[in-house]
Order: structure tokens, then C-alpha cells, then sequence
């Protein structure tokens, strides 16, 4: 079984249901689940008839939008991977990917071919196509030869990269067998029912949709770059189509919650919002759950390599939480999905664990409720990088057993819910013991003046650095320091922006912040 043929099956089901919609400039565009089937599998034929074999691999330079799902579905039907990295990340990253993975084939739009002149990977690469923005635009009809055979479970479907911990592209490749795994975590998790329309604005969760009979709506703005959308646009779709669910990062909600009040009550058609990519501070969840009362608005846990891990609903953080949260206890993101087994072993990060027996892994688990590395296994976690590259840092075995350090510090409570105290590498050692940045921020994040908060160490200095909502009275500021007394801040540093990263726009970029400090 694979994502089209789970499609196959919605499109028998639900052939003229919309399955991808979308507003451009304000100009209305949709795909039944029927027409995304004749495109695809159109796209499928262009692609072989020009060259393309199933195992090669395709580049793809096609922002969020319904053209760019008829390419990747066309793409799984033919059997070839589809290859993603990010084009922001400049030439050299773009070259090194190239190198890892060479591609076959690109696909691109107008915007993206021009990129081919300043990159010589990109102009080596044997096959150019030409994508439109509209996904209607002909380009044929028919189907593949009788003769190509459907992709299998252990067919190579994606591969996208992601940096280790050296600076050196990663390469995460997902089977068709793995995204299976992972749509039916993530429909169970965020609690996919056929019918509904969501508005989509991250890629791996539209994948999802179309697989759960989800209607789903392509946002109207540069989804790159989430903290600056335009949130006028974005809720003029709302209102257009009355989405009964989202999902999206917090700097997207944020962006939505900063809009007119007029605008923010477009938030009351949702009946669930998920929020995810980040840390999910409760001062966020609570800001959303005012702006929309009757939604369930849930924070979701995970990463490239394990999406999801764990959920938690705003209603289900009781006053006991906030107060942990508020003294140091670190971020609580939930129980872990059914799908997931998480294990918490004593800090190592940075050491290679390699091969250990079940005797050496029991050793390595610290009891519940203390700290440590958090490691997870289960069949939507990758297994392993494209080459073997990053998997020495990030993968150990226990037995025939595969689990991943996700480079994230926390623990489990009596409960058996995960709480996050921060990234291994971001942790602060110093004459003075040692501190996750989470149990510091959080405290920090409660106050309605910081915007964004950074806890880091240097020369055997401990720093706060912070990104005002507004400029904070001197009290409030002493107030501030004074609730983290424990933490023995030396210096608390006003920024205007403190760096994040580029997925995202939420999560602090802990070595570029240590870069700007002085």
C-alpha cells in the first residue's frame, strides 16, 4: 500500500469532493479528487515520456500550491523520488545536495529556472521541465505504459535534506512504506475525518489530508517564510471557505493573532488547530484558545525524522502544569502517539553510541523524571540518512532495533508525558552546574512584554537574551529577573530580532544568537 494508492481509493470514494483548493491573488482554484487523478497521472506520463524512470530522482523548485502536488503525486505514480531542499540556504548548500543526491531531473517554475544561472549543479542536471502555476494548464492526457510497476513499500518516495550538526547536508530518505506509517500516526494523531477542510500550511500534512479524504486549503502567502505572511490574505481565505481545522507553526498563528481584531475572528470556524515546527510556549496555545473558544487547540511534537512524537490540547494543561512550566520544570508536549516508543538516556550528545545490547541500552535510561537525551523508535521514524551520512551522530542500535536521537533534552513524568527542556547542544555547563535553555525561556515566555527569549552561556557567563513585545517598565524587567533568580543570570541582553531558524521562523538559532553576543 502506498499514498496513491490510498488516493485511489478516495478518488473512487469521493470523486468530485475537492481536494485542493486554493486563491491566489484572490482567484479561485480546485481540484476534485477525480481531476487530481487524470493530472497526475497525465504528469506521470510527461515525466517518462521525456526521459524520466522509475528510481531516478527529480528535483523539485515548486512552491505550496496545487501544481506542486500534481508533480509530487505524478512523481510517486512513475516510481521516482522526489528530491526538496531549501533554496534559501544559498548556492553552496544547493551544490553539496547535488553532490549527495545528483538528480535525474528538475522541475521548476519560471523563477526557479533562473536559478540554474548562477548554480552549475542545478544547469548539470540532464532534465529541465517547466511548471505553470495553474495545475489546469494541458499537458496531456493518458497514462503510464502497462509495463512500469507500481511503486512498492520500500520504493524511495522523498528525500529532503536537513543540516547536521558539522554543517553538512543530511539526507532524509522516506519509503512509500514510511510515509504510509506516517499518515496513519499523524491521521490519529491530529484526528483526520473525511469531509472536513483544512487550511494547510505545512506540506507534510496535506500529503496527509489528501490520504484522509481531507479538503485542503493552500494558504494564500509565502509559506517559506511563516512569520511574515500577510495575514489579511490569509484571512480573507478564512472567511472565503470557513476551513474547519489548521495546522501551521507558531509564527504563522502568530502572525494570524497580530492581525485586526476584525480579522482574527475569522479563527472562530475552526473546530481544531495544531500548531507545530517550534516550541509551543503555553502563553501561544492560550492566545489562540481566546481567539477562538470553541477550537481544540492542541500543540504537536516531533521532527524531520519522527513526525509526530507526542501531542497535548491547551484544555488538558492543568494550573498545576503552568506552574511547573513557570519554575523551571521545562516545556510539557504530552504523551507520546501509540505509534512511538520514547526512551530517555543520560545526556551523551555529541558521543557516537553505535551498537548496544538490551543489558548497555537499560544502563544508558536515567529513572522517570530525571533528564536526559530523548530517543525514539517506532515505524514513521527514519531509520537512517542517504549514504550513512549523519547516522553515526543521530542512530544507534539496539539489537535489530533502530532509534533515533532526536538532539532534544527532556523526560517523562509519573504521568508518561514528555516534558522538553531544550536541544542537547544548547545546553549551558558552567561552574555553576548545567541548565537546558526551556526551563529558563519558559519562565521568561510568561511575561506579556517578551516576544522571544534566548538562555545561553559563554566564557562562563550566563545570559538572557530577549525580543520585546514592548519595552518593559524598569520593575517589570526586575520582576522578570527576579522569578529566575535561580538560574543566575548574569546579563540580560535587549535584541530587536533574535535569529531563528528558516523552516519555521520559530525556533531560535542558538549559534548565530552566540555569534552576536559580545
Amino acid at each position: 500500500m502506498t499514498i496513491p494508492d490510498i488516493i485511489q481509493q478516495r478518488v473512487a470514494a469521493m470523486p468530485d469532493q475537492p481536494a485542493l483548493i486554493e486563491s491566489p491573488n484572490g482567484v479561485h482554484r480546485e481540484l476534485t479528487y477525480r481531476e487530481l487523478d487524470v493530472l497526475s497521472s497525465a504528469f506521470a506520463k510527461r515525466l517518462y515520456q521525456n526521459g524520466v524512470r522509475p528510481a531516478e530522482t527529480v528535483l523539485v523548485f515548486v512552491p505550496m500550491s496545487i501544481s506542486l502536488y500534481v508533480c509530487l503525486l505524478g512523481i510517486f505514480r512513475l516510481g521516482a523520488t522526489a528530491v526538496f531542499l531549501d533554496p534559501s540556504a544559498g548556492l553552496k548548500h544547493i551544490n553539496d545536495c547535488c553532490q549527495i543526491q545528483r538528480p535525474r531531473a528538475f522541475l521548476g517554475t519560471w523563477k526557479a529556472h533562473l536559478l540554474r544561472l548562477a548554480s552549475p549543479a542545478l544547469r548539470h542536471i540532464p532534465l529541465h521541465f517547466w511548471i505553470s502555476s495553474d495545475p489546469k494548464r494541458p499537458a496531456g492526457v493518458g497514462s503510464l505504459p502497462a509495463t512500469i510497476s507500481t511503486p512498492q513499500t520500500d520504493t524511495p518516495a522523498l528525500i529532503t535534506f536537513t543540516s547536521g550538526s558539522t554543517g553538512k547536508p543530511k539526507a532524509a530518505m522516506r519509503t512509500h512504506g514510511f510515509l504510509i506509517a506516517q499518515h496513519q500516526a499523524l491521521s490519529e494523531a491530529i484526528d483526520l475525518k473525511p469531509g472536513e477542510s483544512d487550511l494547510a500550511t505545512l506540506p507534510i500534512f496535506v500529503l496527509a489530508n489528501l490520504a484522509s479524504g481531507v479538503t485542503s486549503i493552500l494558504p494564500d502567502a509565502d509559506m517559506s517564510r511563516p512569520g511574515l505572511i500577510d495575514s489579511r490574505c490569509v484571512a480573507r481565505q478564512i472567511e472565503r471557505y470557513r476551513p474547519t481545522r489548521s495546522e501551521g507553526s507558531p509564527a504563522f498563528y502568530e502572525r494570524l493573532l497580530s492581525a485586526p481584531q476584525n480579522e482574527t475572528s475569522s479563527l472562530l470556524s475552526f473546530q481544531n488547530i495544531y500548531t507545530g515546527g517550534a516550541p509551543i510556549f503555553p502563553s501561544l496555545l492560550e492566545k489562540i484558545q481566546k481567539a477562538a473558544p470553541q477550537a481544540n487547540v492542541v500543540a504537536v511534537y516531533g521532527s524531520t525524522e519522527a513526525e509526530p512524537i507526542s501531542h497535548i490540547d491547551w484544555k488538558q494543561i492543568s494550573s498545576d502544569d503552568l506552574k511547573a512550566m513557570r519554575s523551571g520544570k521545562g516545556l510539557l508536549v504530552g504523551q507520546p502517539v501509540p505509534q512511538i516508543e520514547v526512551a530517555i538516556l543520560h545526556d551523551q550528545w555529541g558521543q557516537p553510541l553505535g551498537q548496544l545490547t538490551v543489558s548497555e541500552f537499560e544502563k544508558k535510561r536515567v529513572p522517570l523524571g530525571q533528564h536526559g537525551e530523548i530517543c525514539v523508535t517506532g515505524e514513521h521514524v527514519l531509520k537512517g540518512y542517504l549514504n550513512g551520512q549523519g547516522d553515526s551522530e543521530t542512530k544507534f542500535k539496539v539489537d535489530d532495533k533502530t532509534w533515533h536521537r532526536t538532539g532534544d533534552a527532556g523526560y517523562l513524568d509519573e504521568s508518561g508525558r514528555l516534558w522538553l527542556l531544550g536541544r542537547c547542544a544548547a545546553r549551558v555547563e558552567d561552574s555553576r552546574g548545567t541548565l537546558y535553555p526551556f526551563t529558563v525561556e519558559c519562565v521568561a515566555q510568561t511575561y506579556p512584554f517578551v516576544r522571544r527569549s534566548a538562555f545561553l552561556g559563554k566564557d562562563n557567563q550566563r545570559f538572557l537574551a530577549v525580543e520585546y513585545s514592548q519595552v518593559p517598565t524598569t520593575a517589570e524587567r526586575d520582576t522578570l529577573l527576579h522569578s529566575l533568580k535561580w538560574a543566575h543570570i548574569d546579563r540580560l541582553i535587549p535584541l530587536k530580532n533574535i535569529p531563528v531558524d528558516r523552516r519555521h521562523n520559530a525556533k531560535v538559532d542558538y549559534p548565530s544568537l552566540l555569534r552576536i553576543i559580545k
